[in-house]
């Protein structure tokens, strides 16, 4: 029973190192790993499984030659070939690598696929566990932010079309107890694309919406103050019930009146008279200076605005035309704020070194 189960263990590890080893000369990512095309050039493609063994995933699995070379002696895609000395292997001459062509390219596109929903935990071979009986895959790229945190989505790209379609309609696919999102990777860049736009024209409209509601805000203000004049004598009973009774002219107590009738239209008139002849002074001043440069402009005198008539022991407020807007919109109407992407979803040429999570460039 023993031997039955390290025979087992030997047979699962030799599975192992062959898919790794036929992953690193693949044609995914052969084209794209520069250290191992380096290699290839030396020596008629021998690489010495010296160098092999400082793959990290490899190393990982084992740094014995002897099990390297009777794991590739009896795997079945025949890919690859080992020296007669049994230091070196190399892909088979008789499958030479594609051409990178435009056609092949999106061959590779439309047989690779979106997946979302893993957890931000999982590692490369829990994924790899996980894909095992979904179909031949080629190559896992599992996403990252810019700070190499694992995203929770992956890119697969299947060994054919139809491999990659079976997997995409096999409906409520899940990863332990998660539904899983799955898309083409086109579909996936089309609805990111989508998103985008939509997101623009939200922003857009979140924009408008706010200098509309600023625009309001400071017309509801200048009715607000209207208000105010004409409902003076409620106004007031209002301020002094908020206070008690006690209302007060910066720190000092006075007593408060509503002009009205005769008096209010009296004190109105007194109020526009001081306004015109303070605007006739200004303009005076104005003529007299005129010509000298805008740093001679004379600074305008204060005007009756806001004026508080002493009568006794007795304020009276009149009704005047200044009413400055105290109150403003912290916010205003910003317009969207563009965020820094964590990532940016675009893809780069094949001739383009690619780092992926099976080992390229993991050395």
């Amino acid at each position: 029973m023993a031997e039955n189960g390290d025979n087992e263990k030997m047979a699962a590890l030799e599975a192992k190192i062959c898919h790794q080893i036929e992953y690193y000369f693949g044609d995914f990512n052969l084209p794209r790993d520069k250290f191992l095309k380096e290699q290839i050039k030396l020596d008629e493609g021998w690489v010495p499984l010296e160098i092999m063994i400082k793959f990290n995933r490899l190393n990982r699995l084992t740094t014995d030659f002897n099990v390297i070379v009777e794991a590739l002696s009896k795997s079945k895609a025949e890919l690859m070939e080992i020296s007669e000395d049994k230091t070196k292997i190399r892909r088979s001459p008789s499958k030479p690598l594609p051409e990178v062509t435009d056609e092949y390219k999106n061959d590779v596109k439309n047989r690779s696929v979106y997946i979302k929903g893993f957890p931000t935990d999982a590692t490369l071979d829990d994924i790899k566990e996980w894909l095992e009986d979904k179909g031949q895959v080629l190559n896992i790229q599992m996403r990252r932010t810019l700070h190499k945190a694992f995203k929770g989505s992956i890119f697969v790209v299947f060994d054919s079309i139809e491999s990659a379609k079976k997997f995409v309609e096999t409906p409520d696919q899940k990863y332990k107890e998660t539904d899983l999102l799955i898309l083409f990777k086109d579909d996936y860049f089309a609805k990111k694309n989508e998103e985008r736009k939509q997101n623009k024209v939200e922003a857009k409209l979140r924009a408008k919406q706010e200098q509309e509601a600023k625009q309001k805000l400071e017309e509801d203000a200048e009715m607000g103050i209207i208000l105010f004049k004409e409902k003076a004598k409620e106004a007031l009973g209002k301020a002094k019930d908020a206070n008690n009774g006690n209302l007060q002219l910066r720190n000092k107590e006075v007593t408060w009146e509503v002009l009205e009738g005769e008096v209010e239209k009296e004190a109105l008139k007194k109020i526009i008279e001081d306004q015109q002849e303070s605007l006739n002074k200004w303009k005076s001043k104005g003529r007299r200076f005129k010509g000298k440069g805008k740093g001679n402009k004379a600074a305008q005198p204060g005007s009756g605005k806001g004026k508080v008539q002493f009568q006794g022991k007795k304020t009276k407020f009149a009704s005047d035309e200044h009413d400055e807007h105290d109150e403003h919109d912290e916010n205003g109407a910003t317009g969207p704020v563009k965020r820094a992407r964590e990532e940016t979803d675009k893809e780069e040429p094949a001739s383009k070194q690619q780092k992926t999570e099976n080992g390229a460039g993991d050395q």
